[in-house]
């Protein structure tokens, strides 16, 4: 997927077990941010800045969605405990992280391991890919994310 290209659609469970679709959010910016693992050190930081920053990015209309391959209810604990406002999608069948191409091979203590590389997509309105950010560190990634929509 290259910036500019029309963002396919899809549907997944939230943390509540509602179908949450793109097309659900025409019309706004939206902030896709694939994690990990739900309740992760580094999955924690970044979902927890999304929430700190939740107000200025829901002043501003944007949408936040962030998906793991977590379970509806890994999502809902995790959603829970740190008081996430915004939906937490399960791909746990791996559809979509495998339709945006962020499942990879890494590292991870000496070890290949096989799973989501953490991977935010800004989408326009018109529901095209407006910028990727890949490899993203946790901390700091919501600001960084505002800075950019503010442009």
């Amino acid at each position: 997927m290259q910036v500019g290209d029309l963002v396919e659609n899809f549907s997944l469970p939230d943390q509540d077990g509602n179908t949450v679709s793109l097309t659900d959010f025409a019309d706004k910016p939206v902030v896709l941010f694939f994690y990990p693992k739900a309740d992760t050190p580094g999955c924690t930081i970044e979902a927890c800045g999304f929430r700190d920053h939740f107000k200025k990015l829901q002043k501003a209309g944007v949408v936040v969605l962030g998906i793991s391959r977590d379970t509806v209810k890994a999502q809902k604990k995790f959603a829970d405990k740190y008081d996430l406002q915004y939906p937490l999608l399960a791909d746990a069948d791996q559809s979509i992280c495998n339709r945006f191409g962020v499942i990879k091979e890494k590292n991870m203590y000496g070890k290949k391991v096989t799973g989501i590389e953490r991977t935010t997509y800004v989408i326009g309105p018109d529901q095209k890919l407006v910028h990727e950010f890949n490899k993203v560190k946790p901390e700091g990634h919501a600001e960084e994310v505002l800075a950019l929509l503010k442009k």
